[in-house]
């Protein structure tokens, strides 16, 4: 019985042979690669500066700390997203302030955005999640009213577009992930796409110490900047994941497409939005009703993992998490974030899965919850 994780990576045998020669080159950390990637990347996004890092979540804190967010501030963010949404805005030492979504996209309830707005909202920080682009037109001109920056988690969503327009082509600041459960990989790293001249050399020195070198080669210290450079070996893999990206994301709406042919008739729990041809389809996730199916979600994964099944979960309610009760949240206010953190499972989705995997997949979920043997 071949085992069906619910994310596997696809790195092909080019891509394998570029990364040796790097590592023969001598020059493994950054260096032109880097560049030839960020190059790369800001040619997908239609020419906007991208800077590479080492991770989404740092991307994140930089960018609200490019955009000038601190003390005393406050950022908008969904209630429910995978836990670095919200951490970063700590870290940062400004405030999140939780929004719920929406129940079958998952993404930010628009319609409640402008009641969280306060004189010390500086921020709002949109999750495209699942890779769903939330509507950004919209949610731009809200902002824009306001006069508040806008840094989209796009973690999910490199090969998702809006409306026709790619994530991150348009808008303020768009962070992407590169982790290996995402479309693309670079083992691990991240990407800002950025829109103001002045932030993309913040993000320069934020992401090394801070470094500045003049024609001389003489190094000075601008800022106290981190450690967040990625490696010419990470771009290699990048280079040779962004050329089968497209395809990537067009297999992943196809596997989707398969999901909700077998589960839309007599659904057994709330499917995701099916969205548009702009879906890049990260992850697929399903609401399960398990105080009614009279099991619990861990006994449901411990099934399914007996067929060989692999099921995740994306996300936990944020406010409800240990870190953020001891901060004097709590999820109540957020029914729908609070309903995703118990009910929602994540099915397998990666493009190596054939057409009679996803069927595979529905068939032994229906087992589980009929109690099937």
């Amino acid at each position: 019985m071949t085992y069906l994780p619910f994310a596997r990576v696809s790195i092909d045998e080019e891509t394998i042979a570029g990364v040796c020669q790097v590592l023969r080159s001598g020059w493994i950390a950054t260096g032109p690669y880097v560049a030839r990637f960020e190059a790369a990347l800001s040619a997908y996004v239609g020419g906007r500066p991208v800077r590479v890092v080492t991770s989404a979540t740092a991307a994140l804190e930089i960018a609200l700390l490019a955009a000038g967010i601190g003390a005393g501030d406050e950022v908008i963010v969904p209630a429910m997203s995978f836990a670095a949404s919200a951490n970063v805005i700590l870290r940062v030492g400004a405030k999140p302030v939780f929004v719920d979504v929406e129940l079958a996209s998952r993404n930010l309830d628009l319609a409640r955005i402008e009641a969280a707005i306060t004189p010390r909202t500086r921020a709002i920080m949109p999750v495209h999640f699942a890779g769903l682009a939330v509507d950004m037109d919209r949610l731009l001109a809200l902002a824009r009213s306001r006069n508040l920056r806008v840094i989209e988690d796009a973690a999910h969503a490199i090969g998702a577009s809006c409306r026709g327009r790619r994530i991150g082509s348009f808008g303020d600041i768009a962070c992407f992930s590169f982790h290996p459960n995402k479309n693309m990989t670079t083992i691990e790293g991240g990407a800002l796409v950025l829109d103001h001249p002045d932030e993309i050399h913040y993000v320069e020195l934020a992401r090394f110490h801070g470094i500045e070198r003049d024609a001389d080669n003489n190094v000075d210290v601008i800022q106290a900047g981190g450690k967040y450079n990625l490696s010419d070996v990470a771009a290699r893999v990048g280079l040779g994941q962004l050329q089968q990206l497209d395809a990537f994301c067009e297999r992943r709406r196809a596997l989707a497409g398969i999901y909700f042919d077998e589960l839309s008739i007599d659904p057994p729990g709330v499917l995701p939005a099916r969205g548009d041809a702009g879906h890049c389809w990260n992850i697929f996730t399903l609401l399960l009703p398990f105080a009614e199916l009279g099991l619990t979600r861990v006994q449901f994964q411990h099934e399914m993992a007996k067929r060989g099944i692999g099921v995740g979960v994306h996300y936990p309610s944020i406010p409800g998490l240990t870190a953020y009760r001891k901060l004097g949240y709590d999820d109540r206010p957020f029914p729908n974030a609070a309903r995703i953190g118990r009910e929602t499972v994540t099915l397998p989705m990666f493009p190596q899965m054939s057409d009679d995997d996803v069927r595979r997949v529905c068939r032994e979920l229906r087992a589980v919850l009929t109690n099937q043997t």
